[in-house]
């Protein structure tokens, strides 16, 4: 399976800006479907953005205008550039990858938005 390491996570005032990436290890990256993905505290992770191994992308309404997720094959990396960022933003972002036979998670990356 897959392993990834999501980084960029940290604490940012609102309207601010960050950029979430995930490396990936041990896998043809290409072949992979990716996604971010966020947990509140008290609530269900939901999926945030996600990209597939044809670069089609899709994102939640809440988010739509605001985030940016991209890829590049050449460094096994997802990335998720998050602009206009909202207190309701804060969140552990999980990293996650699919493909046939694999579903696999990072560890997760604590975003969050406070002045």
């Amino acid at each position: 399976q897959v392993q990834l390491v999501e980084s960029g996570g940290g604490l940012v005032q609102p309207g601010g800006s960050l950029r979430l990436s995930c490396a990936a290890f041990g896998t043809i990256f290409r072949f992979y479907d990716m996604g971010w993905y966020r947990q509140a505290p008290g609530k269900q992770r939901e999926l945030v953005a996600s990209i597939s191994k044809t670069s089609s992308t899709n994102y939640a309404d809440s988010v739509k205008g605001r985030f940016t997720i991209s890829r590049d094959n050449a460094r096994k990396t997802t990335y998720l550039q998050m602009n206009s960022l909202k207190a309701e933003d804060t969140a552990i972002y999980y990293c996650n990858a699919r493909a046939i036979g694999d579903n696999s998670w990072g560890q997760g990356t604590q975003v969050t938005v406070s002045s």
